[in-house]
């Protein structure tokens, strides 16, 4: 859209004069981030609008990711969709297959002239934005994974080493054993069951959570977590929890409160929950990767990406597209990811913006902010690329609902993993049904 007279950015909070409001192409872009992140997208409009004078990017606020999905789907289809939408991550494949709606970022970036190279991106994030063809889909704006948070307080009261985090699931255990001698009444916890026990859990230690390659190979995948492993983890949670070693708090991100008020000593959540750890904790607390069993060939790997990415709409402009790319471009510049990541604890997505950060002291100064990141900068393999199905977000409430009824004793962890494999795959077999051809 072309502007002849006064711009005024109210969203961005820029006031632009007439002059350079002058032939500036506007670029739309519809978002799910609230409180101090809705003020970092924001900033980030702000500043790339007073880097250059031919585009204008409108950061407006959708809802939550699920209302700004269904919002942006229904302004598609009646033709006047936004020109960038932020979608989360377990929205990727329903993307992908919303034919015609999208174009690859990857085409975006090259057609409208901008410098790109997506072997400059973090693999482990990269990866999961990227077709077979080796073309990135979308654009990696919030990238988080699950990390380890521990109270080192709580350790020294327990007799444990507060320098010294447990590394596996045996020496969570024994510390938790520990922690509740001690008097400690919740010595472990966890947020997002499926992404930190399940997902994560796979690719830490390169087994498949489904068929195809995690969803990869195509529509046809299916879940695979009823392994020997998967049951053996999910098996050893059961007893945490009989022994008051593990207290579940809830689904999604509700146990995220537990950690920072003192109340469980052991957590594993994302590392986006760094930024609330930092502000709230009244004691001293470390950071350390996810746990993994020893005996497990292979293992550790890498973790997933849990947040979000932009998603370009098609149909729009020659111009539209060329703002676009200069935007997406401007947010991959090193010194705008490393200020990102410091401010929201979201990962750098680009080496550079990692390497730029470890540069200024910040992980010295800040210890246990880089454990994400390592965790992601390794090389993937099929196994541990990410996990990209249909139907994802029904696929974790089936997760939630089954593993519930390990906690509560009703069903043996066997019997639960089963029973949300074939509840899941219902919900890939409808989505490969209603996206065939």
């Amino acid at each position: 859209m072309k502007f002849k007279s006064l711009v005024l950015l109210s969203a961005a909070g820029v006031l632009m004069p007439l002059a350079s409001a002058q032939a500036q192409t506007q670029i739309q872009w519809w978002h799910a981030m609230s409180g101090p992140l809705g003020e970092w997208v924001n900033d980030l409009a702000k500043e790339f609008n007073a880097s250059q004078n031919q585009y204008v990017v409108v950061p407006t606020y959708k809802g939550t990711y699920g209302e700004a999905f269904t919002a942006a789907m229904a302004a598609f289809r009646a033709g006047n969709a936004p020109d960038i939408l932020q979608v989360y991550e377990v929205g990727t494949a329903t993307m992908m297959a919303a034919k015609g709606a999208i174009k690859p970022v990857g085409e975006v970036m090259t057609t409208g002239g901008a410098k790109f190279d997506a072997k400059a991106y973090v693999p482990a994030v990269a990866g999961y934005y990227t077709a077979p063809n080796g073309q990135m889909l979308s654009f990696p704006l919030n990238s988080s994974t699950t990390i380890f948070y521990y109270n080192k307080d709580a350790f020294k009261a327990a007799g444990l080493d507060p320098e010294k985090a447990p590394k596996t699931w045996p020496e969570v255990v024994l510390a938790a054993a520990k922690l509740k001698a001690s008097g400690h009444k919740c010595p472990f916890t966890t947020s997002w069951i499926s992404w930190t026990q399940l997902e994560s859990f796979s690719t830490w230690h390169n087994v498949l959570f489904a068929t195809q390659n995690n969803g990869f190979g195509g529509p046809s995948a299916r879940l695979a977590f009823d392994s020997a492993l998967h049951i053996r983890h999910f098996e050893n949670l059961a007893n945490m929890a009989k022994q008051g070693l593990f207290v579940y708090k809830g689904r999604e991100n509700k146990a995220d409160v537990a950690f920072p008020s003192g109340e469980c000593a052991m957590q594993t959540a994302s590392s986006g929950l760094y930024s609330r750890v930092s502000k709230e904790a009244k004691f001293a607390y470390g950071i350390s990767t996810l746990p993994y069993y020893p005996d497990v060939p292979g293992a550790p790997q890498n973790t997933v990406i849990g947040g979000a990415s932009l998603w370009v709409m098609n149909g729009k402009s020659a111009d539209t597209y060329k703002g676009v790319a200069a935007f997406f471009n401007y947010l991959s510049k090193p010194d705008v990811q490393s200020a990102s990541h410091k401010r929201t604890g979201y990962l750098p997505v680009t080496m550079a913006a990692y390497e730029l950060t470890d540069k200024s002291g910040f992980y010295k100064q800040n210890p246990g902010t880089d454990v994400a990141v390592t965790q992601m900068i390794r090389k993937t393999t099929d196994k541990s690329r990410g996990i990209r199905l249909g139907n994802f977000n029904q696929i974790r409430t089936i997760i939630d609902e089954e593993t519930e009824q390990i906690w509560t004793g009703k069903k043996t962890a066997k019997e639960a993993l089963g029973a949300a494999i074939q509840r899941g795959n219902d919900q890939l077999e409808r989505f490969e049904r209603a996206n065939k051809g």
